[in-house]
């Protein structure tokens, strides 16, 4: 009789709302075993959606971005470059990074916080194997093996992240988002947020430390309420309709006040330091971030056993170390092979314009038996 009373449109989210004191207590079922069983497989194929979701997603958004940097190298080897923003090239790359963005963003509504946010790493590692076969960069050693431990770590990720299925409903995030652990979290962020924000704007300190600690600050509430947004609009989907209530448009709002703060941090990174330097460190603050604000806000861990803890973390540690492998020392590497014009010398000209050799890594040489060379040998004869 019980399961029969479950079977109203409604019931999914009472059901999970009277589900809640039962997560505020350590040794819940279900909170992750580890186990690559058949059985495992089923009761987690909506979390392997999400996976599956997040590393498509992360795939598009690798491909984006070196359509991007392709149509800037073509626009830079033109006598007269265009502004980018008028390559249809860079427009399809900024299109497929939205697409991309929607894959990330559906899987927090399958999958857990926890296991999601660390997949990031793909969207590294595969951007280093795509420019290596498209754009012919140098696919280094430290590169391979970046690779294979940031696998290995997604691997680990999967099968020992928390796999307890919520239903995210405007209820229940109601009443996480009133609960003392998260007012705690909030409180003690906005305080750090504060002194940070202090020491960046009165004292003038600019180091990449405290910039990406801003970042991960607001990656924290970006990815709490995009996971609320996404949980909810899948939930009024297959179910009752979430929409209407009016911590929906709460989270929204703070999605989007947060990410457009985290931009302007993160540009302003990008601006001091080189891309080699801020994309490693913002993926291991962003990341670290989005677990804590998973485990605080939707309890993603209450009831894990030590062991799948420990695989899990180190799991986080080899996608790290994966991370910072691949991106090491790369900035030097690939510098931009800019236009070369030696005709505007001031009491010298020059018809000659050297550039980039294509087929070669070299650049600033000249073809065998040019007129230039002899023009000059012959200048010297007549001195």
């Amino acid at each position: 009789m019980a399961a029969r009373a479950l079977g109203g449109p409604g019931d999914a989210a009472s059901a999970a709302l009277d589900g809640l004191p039962q997560n505020f207590t350590y040794g819940a079922p279900g909170a992750g075993n580890g186990s690559l069983s058949r059985e495992w497989y089923r009761r987690n194929q909506i979390h392997l959606f999400g996976v599956f979701l997040a590393i498509l997603g992360n795939l598009v958004i690798s491909i984006s971005l070196n359509i991007q940097k392709y149509s800037y190298l073509r626009l830079a080897q033109q006598e007269h470059p265009r502004p980018f923003f008028k390559s249809a090239l860079w427009w399809c790359g900024v299109a497929l990074t939205a697409v991309g963005e929607t894959g990330n963003f559906a899987a927090y509504g399958f999958a857990p916080v926890t296991l999601i946010a660390p997949l990031g790493c793909m969207s590294v590692t595969g951007s280093a194997f795509i420019s290596a076969v498209f754009l012919k960069e140098n696919l280094r050693a430290s590169d391979l093996l970046g690779m294979t431990l940031a696998f290995a770590g997604s691997y680990l990720l999967v099968n020992f992240a928390p796999n307890r299925t919520q239903t995210i409903s405007a209820r229940m995030i109601q009443c996480y988002f009133v609960g003392w652990q998260f007012l705690i979290y909030v409180i003690l962020e906005i305080l750090i947020f504060c002194i940070l924000l202090y020491f960046h704007k009165r004292k003038g300190m600019k180091h990449i430390v405290i910039l990406l600690s801003l970042v991960a600050l607001l990656a924290s509430l970006t990815v709490i309420s995009v996971k609320a947004v996404s949980g909810m609009i899948t939930f009024s989907v297959t179910d009752k309709m979430q929409l209407t209530y009016p911590i929906f448009y709460v989270m929204f709002i703070i999605m989007i006040a947060s990410c457009v703060f985290q931009v302007k941090f993160l540009n302003h990174a990008t601006r001091l330091y080189n891309t080699a330097t801020v994309v490693p460190v913002n993926h291991v603050f962003f990341t670290t971030s989005a677990i804590i604000a998973g485990i605080i806000f939707y309890k993603e861990f209450l009831g894990a056993a030590f062991l799948t803890i420990f695989i899990y973390i180190l799991g986080c540690l080899l996608s790290f170390l994966g991370v910072f492998l691949v991106t090491r020392n790369r900035e030097k590497e690939h510098l931009p092979q800019s236009y070369i014009d030696f005709g505007n010398i001031p009491g010298k000209q020059m018809l000659d314009k050297i550039q980039p050799d294509s087929n070669s890594l070299s650049y600033g040489t000249v073809p065998d038996g040019s007129d230039s060379t002899k023009s000059q040998s012959g200048e010297k004869k007549e001195a």
